[in-house]
């Protein structure tokens, strides 16, 4: 951290680093109505701003002043780049798991349900393409029936460790709330719990809905079933 202290008179480019705006725009007009030099107009402005101090403390206090500031932009910059790191780091999921995707649609809502889902094995293998019309319901029982399809795929394929992106903040809260949930889901909760506490290690991912792009398109398509 700079704490130099001058010991001689600092020089005209000294004050014009320390001086704020206001100050230099004071010097200039202060030149032009003295017929002074611009460098004699900026060491009286800031001879005034110094009021009894010398002039070489103001610069080293302004100089540590700027250092300061600096220190806490760069410290503020650290913290929300490694905010964004620790961030990513958490969508980075286990080599080892099996990852998968649903999503449902419902046209109108409510009305003709479709479900969409993705299942990869770790070898990044798609072991699942899931796509298929569920009768007559709304949006958030269209996605939970997705989830409970992707799950059951899970368990079919052998999954022991399964990372679950979706972009149904509803159903992933329902899911994963410790309360009783939305009562009318209560049969897709139960079922999809069922199938968690079997699967052992399950873990769930929002993602919005542009990056659920494969399994929204499945479940569209299956809207689209006769």
């Amino acid at each position: 951290m700079f704490s130099a202290t001058f010991t001689t008179m600092p020089t005209f480019h000294d004050l014009i680093e320390i001086a704020f705006k206001r100050e230099r725009v004071h010097g200039r007009r202060l030149a032009k109505k003295l017929a002074i030099s611009e460098e004699e107009a900026l060491r009286t402005v800031m001879k005034m701003v110094a009021d009894d101090r010398p002039l070489s403390i103001l610069v080293s206090k302004r100089r540590q002043d700027a250092n300061n500031t600096r220190e806490k932009i760069l410290a503020t910059q650290k913290s929300k780049v490694d905010a964004r790191a620790e961030k990513s780091a958490k969508h980075i999921p286990d080599p080892n798991a099996w990852l998968a995707w649903f999503d449902g649609a419902s046209h109108p809502n409510p009305g003709k349900m479709g479900v969409g889902g993705l299942l990869k094995n770790p070898d990044g293998v798609v072991v699942a393409n899931i796509s298929f019309a569920a009768g007559q319901g709304d949006s958030s029982e269209a996605e939970y029936l997705a989830l409970l399809a992707v799950l059951q795929a899970a368990f079919d394929a052998g999954s022991t460790k399964l990372v679950v992106y979706g972009d149904s903040r509803v159903v992933l809260d329902d899911v994963q709330t410790k309360s009783a949930g939305a009562p009318i889901l209560g049969s897709h909760r139960t079922r999809a719990r069922q199938l968690i506490a079997e699967l052992n290690d399950v873990s769930f991912i929002w993602i919005p809905r542009k990056k659920n792009a494969m399994a929204d398109a499945l479940s569209q398509q299956a809207v689209k079933l006769p």
